[in-house]
């Protein structure tokens, strides 16, 4: 909670010394991260490698910092920080009655996304891993109710959608869906910034169960603290997708994002630690 008081100048000093902790002492998860550069980027130089890596852990500690921040920061100073574009859309379905899913990955401050309930009609709802550490949890999800959104746990996420479309309640649901799951014999396989990985597939089967719009959220930084998240239609039908086709149109759309600037993407997730396990017959 303290952190959370510091004004905005002290609050960066102390990112730029945590950042320093993290890469030059601790060297927390470098050789994850370099091992990640380097699959991604096979063509880039030591020093571009060297340049993205650096500025990731930079990127890295400022999200830190501002998710402390998102304990005690204003509705006012939020939206100032963390600016929504083409909300517009959105707000459309909810006039009609209608839920939305919106995708994103874990690129530059995803942690900015708990403000989108200032911006909704309705309810938003935050699937997620819920922690084993219930003070962590508790905290977490406090943040986040402070500004209007709502954790669901990814347990129960199946049985509340059901519950609400038949009580009809709208709602928008929103997945990072970027991480790996867990190796499975069901498993859906494909490249992935040049390496076949298994991807998540959940929000892309719930989409065409209920059939609601799919939406994609492109978040990008304009200078520090400051980030516009422009939401995009991925998918207006999904009942007429192919079988993990939102799945394709949203790894599409992250790697053309993480390609346009790699260091703000989460290279300390162990993301290709599955490839070994690759069905020889997927393309790279």
């Amino acid at each position: 909670m303290g952190v959370s008081l510091l004004p905005y100048p002290l609050l960066y000093t102390l990112s730029d010394f945590l950042s320093f902790l993290l890469y030059r002492v601790f060297r927390f998860r470098l050789t994850v991260v370099r091992k990640n550069l380097k699959l991604c980027f096979p063509d880039h130089s030591e020093a571009e490698l060297l340049q993205i890596e650096k500025d990731f852990y930079k990127n890295l500690c400022d999200v830190f910092m501002e998710m402390a921040k998102n304990l005690t920061i204003s509705e006012k100073e939020i939206k100032k920080r963390f600016v929504f574009e083409n909300m517009e859309l959105i707000n459309a379905h909810e006039e009609k009655g209608e839920s939305t899913i919106l995708l994103l990955g874990h690129y530059s401050n995803w942690e900015g996304m708990l403000s989108i309930g200032y911006h909704l009609l309705g309810k938003g709802y935050g699937v997620y891993s819920p922690l084993k550490n219930k003070y962590f949890n508790n905290l977490i999800s406090k943040s986040r109710e402070k500004h209007k959104a709502y954790l669901l746990s990814r347990f129960k996420t199946v049985d509340f959608i059901r519950s609400n479309e038949k009580n009809g309640k709208y709602g928008l649901y929103g997945f990072i869906n970027d991480q790996s799951p867990r190796l499975k014999p069901k498993n859906y396989w494909r490249s992935f910034m040049g390496t076949v990985v298994p991807v998540f597939t959940g929000a892309d089967r719930l989409a065409k169960e209920f059939n609601f719009p799919v939406y994609y959220t492109e978040i990008n930084r304009i200078k520090r603290g400051h980030y516009i998240a422009k939401v995009s239609l991925l998918v207006k039908d999904p009942s007429k997708c192919k079988e993990n086709e939102i799945t394709d149109l949203f790894t599409d759309k992250l790697e053309a994002q993480i390609n346009k600037d790699p260091s703000q993407y989460l290279w300390s997730h162990n993301r290709f630690k599955l490839k070994h396990f690759a069905p020889a017959t997927v393309p790279q």
